[in-house]
């Protein structure tokens, strides 16, 4: 059973930084593109940041220059270092797990649970 395990949300002001991590059970993790989703109030589900299993990233433009994405396969742990936080960046923050890289950004395979980030202004 794939399980994905967020942490590192909670609260910070505008201009501070955020570490998430999201640990992964029950897949191949080094054989599986990984990445990041947020969901905020009243708004759907979007793409934040991927990193592919074969190698390289890809960001929403929405973030670039301020989050990076990165992974360690020893560790099955992907993280997500989001830095410069703005109010707009308030949402839950989901990882993701996907065998297709192509699709990834639309459909990918696995969900974890979601952490809150509140960023105040």
């Amino acid at each position: 059973q794939v399980q994905l395990v967020e942490s590192g949300g909670g609260l910070v002001q505008a201009g501070g930084s955020l570490r998430l991590s999201c640990a992964a059970s029950g897949l191949s993790f080094r054989t599986y593109t990984m990445g990041w989703f947020r969901q905020a109030p009243g708004k759907e589900r979007g793409f934040v940041a991927v990193t592919y299993w074969s190698g390289g990233t890809d960001y929403a433009d929405s973030v670039k220059g301020r989050f990076t994405i990165s992974r360690d396969n020893a560790k099955n742990t992907v993280y997500l270092q989001m830095n410069s936080l703005k109010p707009e960046d308030t949402a839950v923050y989901y990882c993701a797990a996907g065998r297709s890289s192509s699709r990834f950004t639309n459909s990918p395979d696995y969900w974890g649970q979601g952490t809150q980030v509140t960023v105040s202004s």
